[in-house]
């Protein structure tokens, strides 16, 4: 509003002063009466001008505009002077408007968060808050309801709309056993469902973190500019002053030495980079989340731009990690006696391959018949069940035992069997490659990539088969967790200084990967919390094709930001010398002020868009 009162009482004194109007007043009546709308318009600036000042933070923008104007009235350039403040703050409204723009699609992110839950008590219903829900209640989500807390459906069949998470528009259908996540909508029946994890633990929750810390993190860009302006600000403050200063002991003219002076000053207001710089980087962030793909921080994003090298891991990254077992041989033994011991020496596993194992078997087993059950990284499993010393794990496992085993050439997973020293068979367990990984690895190539890999613990057959299929650059099989660190430190030796990394993965062996790496992926949906905790992009919905679509958003997003540098530093380099030799004047200096931040805004905004194949 007050800019519009401004607009127009300036817009009439402007008309006045150049009609004639004002000449028979005296001159500090016309100086009075333009202070009217420079005081209107100006006194916030002037405000946080003098608080500064008196913290000790002197040279910023405040600052410049306020001795600018102030130096403009008393050369009698009162128009100027009002003029200068007025279309500051047309910047600024500019600003507000962009800043809030791009918080949009960040900030829409909060209304996901769950107000209550619908606990059921002993057959009673109550509302209460999600943080009071405990694991293992029992929660009822109606239709339209936003779900407040990770859990699994025991009782209903739905429709889940997971469009503020993921960025997937096509709701999903959940039934008695599937797993559902906090912040998503119940788009379809009233289900039950068995709380698995605490509200602080939840996928909400863990979202929420993300973005609220992803702007603490700034692009290697941004902190160039932030340190740029702290050391341009009173440079050009100073240089002002000798403008102001020197040249007219020679001449004697102050008055146009001056009134060049605080021309060099708005000219000089950085307000186009510091604006602007940090702005595209949001508004890139914002887009990324729109997509379901949360990027931790502009410096991550940054980095993403410049992506050379993807390593994956293999299992529930390029491939569903919903193993089947596919084949049985048994040796010295039954089928079914293979797969109940196998079961049993698996039973107090988690792991997709032991799962696998278990509902091959299809009965219950019994954790006491088993003791001194004990795991060897990437090798396998030793147990005691019902006394005899059974070891289930690779064909390493075996001859490391001095067993004799005949090693399988067949695509999967291969899991081998002994008993008391004697060899039982083997499981062959497979594992679908994922929907989308060769549309990924093809759009990778597309975007910039030049070197595919993928790591991973499996047989050499099994791994040959997936990179063959995907079209992999090379791929390095039977590795230990600890193996993988190593060849991505090894990756990163050879690769160019500017180049970047990336690893994406899923387990909570990814971790320590996710970490090393320039740029860290892990997948939101199935990932382990510590692997998400370790990653510096999120895919929330698993899906690898979004990789190429974060680079996408990150090289739009550099190649905006790297536009507004040049442009502004450009022109306001240019119209800084025009202005210390006189020929640009005040309206010329409001443009390479004002005008270049405002464009540069608008320019930044275009980061808000999601970025075209």
């Amino acid at each position: 509003m007050r800019i519009i009162v401004t607009f127009v009482l300036f817009a009439g004194l402007f008309a006045c002063e150049h009609t004639g109007v004002f000449a028979p007043l005296p001159e500090w009546a016309c100086m009075l009466i333009f202070f009217v709308p420079y005081a209107i318009i100006g006194y916030d600036i002037i405000i946080k001008a003098v608080k500064n000042i008196a913290h000790g933070h002197i040279f910023d923008e405040n600052f410049l505009m306020l001795v600018a104007t102030v130096a403009a009235f008393c050369i009698g350039e009162y128009s100027e002077a009002v003029a200068v403040m007025l279309f500051y703050q047309v910047g600024e409204l500019f600003q507000s408007y962009a800043v809030g723009k791009s918080r949009k699609s960040i900030t829409d992110l909060m209304d996901i968060v769950p107000e209550y839950a619908n606990v059921e008590y002993d057959g009673e219903v109550e509302q209460v808050d999600p943080d009071d829900v405990e694991v293992g209640d029992t929660i009822i989500i109606k239709p339209g309801e936003r779900i407040p807390l990770d859990g699994v459906i025991t009782e209903g069949e739905t429709m889940i709309d997971t469009a503020a998470l993921t960025g997937e528009s096509v709701p999903r259908r959940a039934a008695v056993g599937d797993e559902v996540i906090s912040g998503c909508i119940n788009g379809g029946g009233t289900v039950k469902v068995e709380v698995t994890k605490a509200f602080e633990d939840s996928t909400v929750t863990r979202i929420l973190e993300l973005v609220e810390n992803a702007g603490s993190k700034k692009a290697h860009v941004e902190n160039f500019i932030t340190r740029f302006a702290k050391i341009y600000t009173p440079v050009v403050t100073i240089a002002a002053v000798i403008l102001a200063v020197v040249p007219p002991f020679f001449d004697g003219n102050w008055g146009e030495w001056i009134a060049r002076a605080c021309t060099f000053l708005v000219i000089s207001c950085p307000c186009a980079l510091v604006i602007s710089v940090p702005l595209g980087f949001f508004g890139g962030i914002g887009a990324a989340s729109r997509s379901g793909i949360l990027v931790k921080g502009g410096n991550y994003l940054e980095a993403v731009s410049s992506l050379t090298t993807v390593v994956f891991d293999k299992t529930g990254t390029l491939t569903k990690g919903e193993f089947k077992v596919s084949k049985v041989q048994a040796v010295n033994c039954s089928e079914e006696e293979l797969l109940e011991t196998a079961a049993l020496a698996e039973c107090f596993s988690n792991h997709p391959i032991a799962v696998s194992i278990r509902e091959a078997y299809g009965k219950p087993v019994s954790s006491q018949r088993v003791s001194n059950s004990g795991e060897t990284a990437g090798h396998g499993i030793s147990a005691e069940i019902d006394g005899k010393r059974v070891l289930l794990g690779n064909h390493k496992l075996m001859n490391e035992n001095g067993i004799e085993a005949e090693e399988l050439d067949c695509t999967g997973t291969v899991v081998y069997a002994a008993a008391n020293g004697a060899y039982l068979g083997a499981i062959v367990i497979s594992d679908g490659i994922k929907d989308g990984s060769e549309d990924a690895i093809r759009e990778l190539k597309a975007a910039g990539v030049q070197r595919t890999v993928m790591l991973t613990g499996d047989r050499k057959a099994e791994a040959d088969a997936v990179s063959a299929k995907l079209g992999l650059d090379e791929h390095h099989s039977e590795l230990l967790p600890a193996d993988k660190v190593g060849i991505v430190e090894k990756l990163l030796a050879e690769r160019k200084k500017t180049d970047r990394l990336a690893f994406v993965g899923d387990g909570i062996n990814d971790a320590p990967v996710l970490a090393r790496a320039d740029v860290g992926i892990a997948m939101g949906s199935m990932g382990s919390d510590a692997a998400i905790e370790a990653a510096d992009v999120v895919i929330m919905d698993d899906d690898i094709r979004k990789i190429p679509t974060v680079m996408r958003i990150a090289a739009k997003t550099m190649r905006i930001v790297r536009e507004n540098i040049v442009f502004a530093l450009g022109v306001k380099l240019a119209v800084l010398i025009l202005g210390a030799l006189g020929i640009a004047n005040m309206w010329l200096a409001v443009f390479a002020d004002v005008g270049v931040a405002v464009i540069a805004i608008l320019n930044s905004m275009r980061t808000l868009r999601k970025a075209q194949k």
